[in-house]
């Protein structure tokens, strides 16, 4: 005998015990008392049957799928087949220079780990024979214009791009821009697969991102992982907000796109963070409304011209936002402002916080180089500033920001006894510097630290800094300095000269 349910209402212990009930009834049947076993299994199921419909309308309602918060993992698939054919693999060939020993060549796909990072690159002595790189570009134009890395194709003497469909064409160089890591190379090919264009602005942190590229030579490969951060800033690179994420990027994924759920590129991987010179959960994209600015630039002129307002500026932290009154950490304080540049001109300060620009907000100190690097020169922008616990707007004239070479101040002459005093409470021990020293050193500042203790210790503070201020105001005397550490709350921000760079230094007292 069978016995059929309509269980789908059901909850799953209801369920269990209407198909015990269900054995319980047909084990009845072969009884001898058949009629009144099966009279009493359908009174039983008649009876669960009630409670089970009781049951479900005290249930609360299910959660309808689009208020879930852990959807199921996303499938790539489409995206790969649709846009795989855009993204191109970049071999470089860089010929041997006479010379001795010579390091990696930029090509290289190790030579970008170890200069980012600091780690010099091994040198290699004796004649050299040509050195091979790879690198990933994607295509962003029909009649072959191509979207890379410059320092994929930085000193290349030979350049060659294959796509998905083994072809290969020989490329040229349309234009690198060092600073923000993009170059533009071209093939003479037409009808050619592209990508298409996000916007990177609407990007939010847990964003499920697609690589592809060529890793190790391997080309066309794909890798996944999700936003991390967006508009991070990176030691030495100052003119990009780099988005974050976590996928596995590797030496020959450079220049290779960063694709959103819908298919748009929103990047171009550029580095990673590593000790090891591979993947360790952190690597970084160029957003692609900055690399297309550039290519732009690069295939019409060949260079790309940028705007500056001449300041140095660095990042405000909580100790530094509570020493000059702001509410929160936030905005770009200005450490140094060069004497004729356009900020100077407009009353810009060393110890003005700058807030926002041209009525967009800046959170954190590496929007700013972005905001007015894309500015023309000539135009005119309203900065919004935090000076002496107050708002200021003032109006700056952009200028061409032009590459100057830098140069070391030599500090002069070592620790001298005469004039020597502590401010006790900074734990700095310092002399007024004489007019040679302060001229060999190039600094508009009277004081040179001798020794370091405490809170000026922790906060890294070193022997042969010049002090020039705290808490945005000028000292120029061991009095001066002394008073203002005594007027200081627990937060102070020491501004300091350390060889050509000025930077404030949140100092913490007990």
């Amino acid at each position: 005998m069978q016995s059929t349910f309509e269980t789908s209402c059901f909850s799953p212990p209801v369920q269990r015990l209407m198909a015990v009930l269900a054995i319980a009834v047909a084990l009845a049947a072969c009884s001898r008392d058949l009629p009144a076993q099966a009279a009493h299994a359908a009174q039983a199921q008649a009876q669960v049957q009630a409670q089970a419909q009781v049951q479900a309308q005290a249930a609360p309602e299910t959660a309808a799928p689009g208020d879930a918060v852990v959807r199921a993992l996303p499938d790539f698939t489409q995206l790969v087949d649709h846009y795989g054919a855009a993204v191109v693999n970049v071999e470089v060939v860089e010929k041997p220079r006479s010379g001795g020993a010579q390091g990696l060549s930029p090509n290289d796909p190790f030579y970008d780990f170890f200069r980012r990072f600091g780690i010099p690159p091994p040198e290699q002595s004796g004649p050299r024979a040509p050195v091979r790189g790879a690198g990933s570009g994607f295509i962003v134009s029909a009649d072959g214009y191509i979207l890379t890395n410059t320092h994929v194709v930085a000193n290349a003497d030979e350049v060659t791009v294959r796509l998905t469909d083994r072809r290969e064409f020989p490329a040229k160089v349309i234009g690198a821009d060092e600073r923000t890591d993009v170059a533009v190379i071209k093939i003479s090919a037409t009808n050619l697969p592209t990508v298409k264009l996000g916007d990177p602005s609407r990007l939010k942190a847990g964003q499920w991102v697609l690589a592809i590229g060529s890793p190790f030579g391997f080309e066309n490969t794909a890798t996944a992982g999700i936003i991390s951060a967006t508009s991070r800033s990176v030691p030495g690179e100052n003119y990009v907000p780099f988005i974050q994420t976590d996928v596995p990027v590797n030496p020959g994924n450079s220049g290779g796109p960063l694709f959103n759920m819908a298919g748009e590129v929103i990047g171009i991987n550029s580095q990673i963070f590593s000790r090891t010179g591979g993947f360790m959960g952190v690597s970084f994209a160029i957003p692609i409304d900055v690399a297309r600015n550039v290519e732009e630039q690069l295939i019409k002129t060949g260079r790309v011209v940028r705007g500056r307002i001449g300041v140095t500026i660095q990042d405000v932290n909580a100790q530094l936002a509570e020493s000059f009154g702001l509410d929160r950490p936030r905005g770009a304080l200005v450490s140094a402002v060069d004497h004729d540049g356009p900020a100077a001109k407009a009353g810009v300060a060393a110890g003005d916080v700058i807030l926002g620009v041209g009525g967009h907000p800046i959170e954190r100190y590496g929007e700013l180089s972005g905001q007015i690097a894309v500015m023309h020169p000539g135009e005119s922008v309203t900065l919004e500033l935090w000076r002496n616990g107050k708002p200021q707007n003032v109006s700056v004239r952009i200028e061409e920001l032009k590459e100057q070479p830098q140069s070391v101040a030599d500090r002069g002459a070592g620790p001298k006894d005469r004039g020597s005093d502590r401010a006790s409470a900074l734990g700095l021990t310092v002399r007024p510097l004489d007019p040679q020293e302060k001229s060999r050193a190039g600094t508009t500042g009277s004081l040179i630290v001798e020794q370091v203790t405490g809170p000026a210790e922790a906060a890294q503070v070193e022997p042969g800094d010049i002090v020039l201020g705290v808490n945005g105001k000028r000292v120029t005397s061991v009095k001066e300095l002394q008073d203002a550490a005594k007027s200081s709350g627990k937060n102070v921000a020491l501004l300091i000269q350390r060889q050509d760079a000025q930077i404030f230094v949140p100092l913490r007292l007990p």
